[in-house]
């Protein structure tokens, strides 16, 4: 089955870009691509835009779907479509094993396809029969006596994603301390003191000449440097949020609706 992309075929090319609707009523999204029956060239599938910001691609059939006014109608609801299985394609092209997945999710037996023909049919435009009363569109069918005015509305949300990620690590390197720390040492002192009454005795208690020798040991303090490894603080990584503002600029589209002639306005609110 292979993806048409000259979608010249019948209303293929207004579907793309319409608005699907379920069985139920209620919206699905944006018809992105139609898949072509390889045998007939028929129509056979859409692809729908669903999930947040129409990120996600669904296949839905068109078996028993009608389209009128951008409006795609399937048999099938908002909530079947929505889970339908993920395909993957082969390039432009759907297996035949991906789609016998579709087929059985939607409960279609595969092969049974009942190809109706969903052409915009253009009726000629005969207004003998028309009652002009209720207002006539020249575009072709016949209307009330008001036009609905639309305008597209941005819905903006919010998506979280990995931007980085922090690590923490140890490491080890060396630096120079200085300190300065007291030191005490011992010298020796020649000291003198003359011959007294006190001293007398101590003074001729030995031979009155003689060689001698006489010593004193000296002592010095000296520096000792010891280290040891002291825990000082824990560190930890966290993680704190912050809130900041981004500027979202988007196109949306409106209808307006002016008129022409001798028309006045007429205040209806009142």
């Amino acid at each position: 089955m292979t993806k048409e992309f000259r979608m010249d075929l019948g209303n293929v090319q207004q579907l793309v870009g319409s608005t699907a609707y379920g069985s139920d009523g209620d919206k699905i999204g944006k018809v992105g691509q139609v898949y072509l029956d390889d045998s007939t060239g028929e129509p056979d599938w859409a692809t729908v835009n669903t999930g947040l910001f129409g990120s996600d691609e669904t296949f839905v059939p068109l078996q028993g779907a009608s389209f009128a006014d951008d409006r795609l109608n399937v048999a099938h609801s908002q909530e079947k479509v929505k889970d339908a299985p993920k395909v993957d394609l082969d390039g432009d092209h759907l297996p035949e094993s991906e789609e016998r997945r579709l087929y059985e999710h939607y409960g279609i037996g595969f092969g049974e396809y009942d190809y109706t023909d969903t052409t915009t049919t253009t009726t000629t435009d005969d207004r003998s029969n028309v009652d002009t009363t209720a207002g006539y569109d020249t575009s072709g069918p016949t209307t009330d006596e008001a036009m609905t005015r639309s305008e597209e509305q941005v819905q903006v949300g919010t998506t979280q994603k990995e931007t980085g990620r922090a690590r923490l690590r140890k490491y080890v390197t060396t630096e120079n301390v200085t300190q300065t720390v007291p030191v005490r040492k011992e010298r020796a002192v020649l000291e003198t003191e003359p011959i007294t009454e006190a001293n007398r005795d101590q003074a001729t208690a030995g031979p009155g000449i003689s060689e001698e020798e006489h010593e004193v040991t000296l002592n010095e303090e000296q520096v000792v440097v010891q280290k040891e490894a002291v825990p000082v603080e824990r560190v930890s990584l966290g993680k704190e949020e912050v809130v900041e503002e981004q500027t979202v600029s988007e196109e949306v589209r409106k209808e307006h609706v002016e008129a022409d002639g001798d028309v006045s306005d007429r205040d209806t609110t009142r």
